[in-house]
């Protein structure tokens, strides 16, 4: 059996109320060892896609250049770099999507907190992540499967869970933490 990782699953809390409330529940999981070794290829590829993108943003701010837009960012890193980073392509590619995705939202509360858009403290700009910090990948929509004693993540495999609590409604991502 292999070492536990948490995985948190958010699920959509369908109630009578006009407004639905989301609701995170925290599981272990049990990969294996390829698996682990998978998983840890996933965070690498996530945590470059979010390094080389800042990195970008950052060089076009400093000349004075507004940030590209999420497609612009999807075509650059993600679908030319797996042209010529071959090893992008051995893993699920919306993660990878998903990590823009945050990167545009932590831009976006920076921006809105510089404005006044937001109440509260300042919001600081989006940091490079670092393989010593915490290591996570989400999956979204209908990119993983949930059975009874094991989920479905692409090019990982079925990754054995325990179920401390039932899942109250269906899931509307997965995160790997």
């Amino acid at each position: 059996m292999g070492m536990p990782i948490s995985a948190t699953i958010k699920s959509l809390n369908v109630s009578n109320r006009p407004k639905t409330l989301k609701s995170r529940y925290k599981y272990r999981i049990y990969p294996n060892h390829i698996q682990i070794t998978k998983l840890n290829q996933l965070f690498g590829c996530c945590r470059y896609v979010w390094n080389s993108t800042l990195a970008h943003c950052n060089q076009l701010y400093s000349n004075g250049q507004k940030k590209p837009s999420y497609v612009d960012l999807t075509k650059q890193f993600i679908t030319q770099a797996k042209q010529e980073l071959l090893w992008l392509k051995e893993v699920a590619s919306t993660p990878l999507q998903q990590s823009l995705k945050d990167l545009e939202s932590a831009y976006k509360n920076f921006f809105d907190s510089c404005k006044g858009k937001s109440q509260g403290i300042k919001v600081k700009p989006p940091k490079f992540k670092s393989k010593k910090s915490r290591q996570s990948a989400r999956f979204v929509g209908a990119n993983y499967k949930i059975g009874q004693d094991k989920i479905y993540l692409p090019k990982i495999g079925k990754i054995k869970i325990v179920w401390s609590r039932k899942l109250p409604a269906e899931p509307t991502s997965l995160t790997i933490i």
